[in-house]
Formats: structure tokens, C-alpha cells, sequence
């Protein structure tokens, strides 16, 4: 059996960033619609915050959430790479209300179309060589704000006080220092999110094209293995009669 007819073919790595609340989950979503028969999944950033859970649940509150260095990037960057290689991994599991991992993970295998979401996936370089499309959702300030109190609040047990805080305080001048500058590092630009249409065909399209090429890469290899391993059969002397 030739090592091509095992290994399945890498997934296709699909960075999105955007604003807090700017649906970049529903832009995934939506490219899921136009991609009939293919598995995709959904890594989150967030998933990826460092565990603090050996701090006071004070502390753990007062720690700038939006900022790159609360993340541990480099076990997501490590994620990516097995997925690639073709081995699963297991994704941690955070808790927003008490601010820490929990014990239980969860197991991704490698699917065909692998999304990588969050607000800074496109600041660090690390992440963005790993990625075969990057994209950047772009939403109005009002409307994001909007939503992330909507979610928050329902989601995530937080109180409208406390999330109008976090938004001034915090994640509005890490959006301006940090994740709007990536905007800069994106193939595409989507203005108005999942309602944007033609985007999410020119997305969908893409990503079809990039499996189709890779399909082909891979029958050509095969015939090419096959080729050899004929020759090298030919090469092999006979036996006398």
C-alpha cells in the first residue's frame, strides 16, 4: 500500500479575525452552507487563554483578556501543525465565569476545512505561515459592542455594567492597538460579516479550489508511486527456468 493511499490530505487552514462580537463564528457557519460533504471544524483562540486557575478569583478577573500575551499560542501553533500532519489533537476547554481551564479537553481530528477563530489570530506571525486563507470580518464599532453585550450577558453570566466597563477599559484600546492593525495581514476583507453574500461564495469557492488542486497533487503522486514501484518490479532479475 502506497503511503498516499493512507495519509489523508492536509486540512485547509482558515485564519478569520475580526472585532469582538463582530460574527466571525457566523461567517464560518456560513461557509459550512456552501461546502456540502466536506467536515469542517472551529478552533477557537479563546479556548487557548493560559490557565490561571492558581490565582485568586480576583486576580484572575482583573487580567487583561484581549491582550496577545494572555493566550498560549505556541500549544495552538503545535495543534495546527498535527492537524496538518494528520494526528488528532485534544483542544483544552475554558471557563469565562470562573476565568480558567477546565480538566476535561476535547479531541479534534484532522477535517478537510479547519477554521482558526479570534480577534488576534491574524496579530501573530506564528499562527498567520500556518494559514492557506486569512480573513478579516469588519463590522461596525456600534454593532459589535451591541453584540458582545447580547452574548456576554446571556453566555457568559456577566452583568451589562460590567461588560460596558470591560468594552472601555479594555477592549477597545486593545482592538485599536492590536486587532485592527492585522487587518493588514488579511487575503480578504468582509464587510458586514455573515450577511455579506458574494463574500461567503468567493470564500466557499476558494477553499473548493484549494481541496481540488490538492486532490489532483495527490492522484498525480499515487500514479507517480505507482510508476516506480512498477520499474523498480521490472528491475528485479528473474528466475531461470
Amino acid at each position: 500500500m502506497l503511503e498516499s493511499d493512507v495519509n489523508p490530505l492536509p486540512p485547509v487552514i482558515i485564519g478569520i479575525a475580526g472585532g469582538s462580537g463582530s460574527g466571525k463564528t457566523t461567517v464560518a457557519l456560513r461557509v459550512r452552507e456552501e461546502c456540502p460533504g466536506k467536515t469542517i471544524r472551529i478552533i477557537h483562540h479563546d479556548s487557548y487563554y493560559l490557565d490561571n486557575g492558581h490565582l485568586p478569583l480576583e486576580e484572575r478577573a482583573k487580567i487583561n483578556y484581549d491582550h496577545p500575551n494572555a493566550f498560549e499560542t505556541s500549544l495552538l501553533v503545535s495543534h495546527i501543525e498535527d492537524l496538518r500532519a494528520g494526528r488528532g489533537v485534544m483542544i483544552p476547554q475554558y471557563d469565562y465565569a470562573t476565568h480558567s481551564r477546565k480538566r476535561e479537553t476535547k479531541l479534534l481530528d484532522p477535517p478537510d476545512i479547519l477554521f482558526v477563530e479570534g480577534i488576534l489570530v491574524l496579530e501573530s506571525p506564528g499562527l498567520r505561515d500556518l494559514m492557506d486563507i486569512r480573513l478579516y470580518v469588519d463590522v461596525d464599532a456600534d454593532e459589535r459592542v451591541l453584540r458582545r453585550l447580547k452574548r456576554d450577558t446571556r453566555e457568559r453570566g456577566r452583568t451589562v455594567e460590567s461588560v460596558i466597563d470591560q468594552y472601555l477599559n479594555v477592549v477597545r484600546p486593545m482592538h485599536l492597538q492590536f486587532v485592527e492593525p492585522s487587518k493588514r495581514h488579511a487575503h480578504i476583507i468582509i464587510p458586514e460579516g455573515g450577511h455579506n453574500q458574494v463574500a461567503i461564495d468567493l470564500i466557499a469557492t476558494k477553499i473548493l479550489n484549494i481541496i481540488r488542486e490538492r486532490d489532483r497533487l495527490r492522484a498525480l503522486d499515487r500514479e507517480v508511486r505507482l510508476a516506480r514501484s512498477a520499474a523498480l518490479q521490472d528491475d528485479q532479475p528473474r528466475p531461470q527456468a
